[in-house]
């Protein structure tokens, strides 16, 4: 009797998908204004953080005593959340909503988790030294043709090479 094959999973064809994103993306300028992006959301939750817990300390700091919208109008904020419920509501339709580690056959699970937790770390950090995420300056600055957009796309998947070099070993 031959092995049962592996399980695979069917997910969206990536045309498809980029697409969808670039049609997301347009209709953001056409009724927003603006484009696609994800950490300046962060920075809003950060200053509503810290105007609600030290209202003395966000009065004295110029960055957090400009005016800033209330979490409920801030653009990002809200794209942060649909992208959130979008992607739970993705994942329930197709089947693959559950609570899992998705790690190689060579990855222990808290390594992989740790290994997230510092990517994630990261590329918070180099979000703020780059002026902006990756949806930020890769969608929307390649969309405009920004030089330094481009620059960044570049890194980016080099450094995405690079990194997996590191990890290869875990994931095949």
């Amino acid at each position: 009797m031959p092995a049962p094959a592996a399980r695979r999973e069917s997910y969206a064809d990536p045309y498809l998908a980029g697409v969808g994103i670039g049609l997301v993306l347009l209709a953001a300028f056409l009724l927003a204004g603006r484009g696609l992006g994800a950490s300046g959301a962060f920075d809003s939750v950060a200053a509503a953080a810290t105007s609600a817990l030290s209202p003395e300390h966000a009065a004295a700091n110029a960055w957090l005593a400009a005016a800033r919208p209330p979490l409920a109008e801030d653009w990002l904020v809200l794209e942060l959340l649909g992208v959130i419920v979008g992607a739970m509501l993705s994942a329930r339709l197709a089947g693959r909503l559950r609570w899992t580690t998705e790690r190689g056959p060579h990855a222990a699970g808290r390594t992989r988790i740790a290994q997230a937790v510092a990517g994630g770390v990261l590329m918070g950090l180099g979000a703020r030294l780059a002026r902006g995420c990756t949806s930020g300056l890769g969608l929307t600055g390649g969309a405009t043709l920004s030089v330094g957009a481009w620059l960044f796309i570049v890194a980016a998947f080099a450094a995405g090479f690079a990194a997996f070099a590191l990890v290869r070993r875990q994931w095949t």
